[in-house]
């Protein structure tokens, strides 16, 4: 994973919760591939077509937010997001995101900066994020998340980490 990228943003809003991101009656297809195709089917159908890879989502508050389910990052990851730079996270959906190898940053001013289709650098060893002339302070990830992220989620980092 390179720490220095740029994506195009998807704006989406606040309250995102995992029945947007994946609705239950997609819940039961064979696959993550074939799940991705309807993420955020109840808000923008087409978002998974639109959607190339290293795109940036920007989101509100609470992203991630009602059930536990762990699809919901791994289909993001799935469409392979770079990031997604959000106000504020459900705990619980933070976590999976990590596990799945999602990369989460936080920051409040973002979003009501940006707009859609903007390009939005991301510098992971500075911990900001830079959109035109102007420059946003993100959360840092602690390093062991980090190469968590680059390894692509928590089993294939275990797998490294023990030399399996």
């Amino acid at each position: 994973m390179n720490r220095k990228f740029t994506g195009r943003v998807w704006k989406l809003g606040d309250d995102i919760d995992t029945d947007i991101i994946i609705p239950t009656q997609f819940l039961a297809l064979k696959s993550v591939e074939d799940m991705k195709r309807y993420a955020f089917y109840p808000l923008r159908p087409r978002l998974p077509e639109l959607i190339n890879p290293g795109d940036i989502i920007v989101a509100g508050k609470n992203f991630g937010c009602g059930s536990s389910r762990e699809q919901a990052p791994e289909i993001i990851a799935a469409l392979k997001v770079g990031c997604i730079i959000a106000k504020s996270y459900a705990r619980i959906f933070y976590r999976n995101a990590f596990n799945n190898g999602l990369l989460l940053l936080e920051n409040e001013e973002l979003y009501d900066c940006c707009g859609e289709g903007d390009e939005v650098s991301v510098n992971l060893e500075s911990s900001k994020v830079s959109l035109g002339k102007k420059a946003f302070k993100v959360s840092s990830i602690p390093r062991d998340l980090l190469k968590m992220v680059e390894a692509g989620g928590l089993v294939p980092f275990m797998r490294e980490r023990n030399g399996k």
